[in-house]
């Protein structure tokens, strides 16, 4: 029998993170190709750390003679990318970082897997597990402790890049622990804000008063009290951050980027990836499918996975799992999603238009949770299946 009141805790992390910066960079890269050719091949991993960027990877392109071209324009892409972050830092600025390009041409090897032919449809990408989740317990249909840590981080972003926030720096993270009874979430235990801060005279009760107002306005009403534990910046001072206080890579913050730890992840990261890569648009999927059985009151809560094998096309299975707060058989759900949407890369990429330069914005924050938009960013969370699904059950 599973719990209905327990306390369950989430972080996120600011795109000034360290990792975060490389995220960034990285999907930046790939935004610039797919503009260039939507069938456009990306591999792109990025470190940081002081004073310096390095990249490596590898991407295909129909015409492999561009490469040389595209390649010279990846520096300035790369400055563009933290100078928006916000990095001005001694060392750590955006007009003066190292930068180290070594992207190369994608593997033929690989490409003959993936690409399709007259004789076979396109296959995955890799092979691996995917999983999509939603629940009811917010109007997103997100966990709540994920989508009001990454709520927090992004209000902070926002007065700090309005100027109404002078003091704060780019890099930050989050953590709430929430309080569920009867399996729903009703207020906050505890709160972590570890935040940059450009002033070096601010103490921790200084930094509090400022971000207090924000934090305050982005949570329900009546989830502070007068119990709920506060510690902001607890170690004190932070004022060197980003890449130049800890080294950053791409893919580390696979949880931070998904479901906060609600949810099992199959562990591949997103950023830097074409959608041709099941890691990253079949994880979509599966979030897109989960959310559409929720919406549809097929069930509370839901889990889909899907996985692939590296040049095969179809998934080879299609799991759900509503934790027992399912209206209808399971086995019927993923029968209607099978129904409901082609599952092959293609068919993902076509039925989720994310042949796109939409990606930069999912860098930080959360790559679910968000509103779609009109130029297709966050097409996976529309909730244009419910119909479907309600006739296919």
């Amino acid at each position: 029998m599973s719990r209905n009141d327990y306390i369950f805790t989430s972080e996120s992390v600011s795109e000034g993170h360290p990792d975060k910066v490389c995220d960034r960079i990285s999907d930046t890269i790939l935004d610039a190709f797919l503009a260039e050719e939507p069938e456009a091949r990306v591999a792109c991993e990025t470190f940081a750390t002081t004073n310096r960027v390095v990249i490596g990877g590898e991407v295909g392109l129909s015409d492999q003679s561009k490469l040389t071209e595209y390649m010279n324009a990846v520096p300035d892409l790369v400055r563009g990318a933290i100078k928006d972050i916000g990095y001005e830092q001694d060392k750590f600025h955006w007009n003066t970082v190292e930068i180290t390009n070594l992207l190369h041409e994608q593997s033929a090897h690989i490409a003959q897997g993936v690409d399709a032919t007259a004789d076979k449809d396109e296959g995955a990408g890799d092979q691996g597990i995917m999983f999509g989740y939603a629940t009811n317990e917010t109007e997103a249909l997100m966990p709540a402790p994920i989508q009001y840590a990454h709520a927090i981080l992004r209000r902070l972003a926002e007065v700090r890049k309005n100027g109404t926030e002078p003091a704060l720096g780019p890099d930050a993270k989050s953590q709430l622990s929430i309080q569920y009874r009867d399996g729903k979430p009703v207020g906050v235990t505890s709160l972590v804000l570890s935040t940059q801060h450009l002033d070096e005279s601010l103490s921790s009760n200084d930094v509090r008063a400022i971000v207090e107002p924000y934090i305050r306005e982005v949570l329900p009403e009546g989830w502070l009290t007068d119990a709920t534990e506060w510690w902001i910046n607890p170690t004190g001072k932070f004022v060197i951050g980003g890449p130049d206080g800890d080294a950053g890579l791409t893919g580390r913050k696979i949880i931070v980027d998904t479901y906060g730890g609600a949810a099992p992840h199959g562990g591949g990261a997103f950023s830097g990836k074409d959608p041709t890569k099941v890691d990253r648009s079949a994880a979509y999927a599966s979030r897109y499918l989960a959310k559409n059985v929720v919406a549809a009151g097929l069930a509370d809560k839901c889990t889909i996975q899907l996985s692939y094998a590296i040049g095969v096309a179809k998934p080879l299975s299609i799991y759900a799992n509503t934790y027992g707060t399912n209206t209808v058989d399971e086995a019927a759900i993923e029968r209607a999603v099978a129904q409901a949407m082609d599952l092959t890369p293609r068919g993902i990429r076509t039925h989720l238009g994310l042949n796109k330069p939409i990606y930069a914005r999912t860098a930080a924050y959360g790559h679910f949770g968000r509103a779609p938009e009109a130029d297709g960013g966050f097409s996976w969370e529309q909730t244009d299946l419910v119909e479907t699904l309600k006739k296919a059950v």
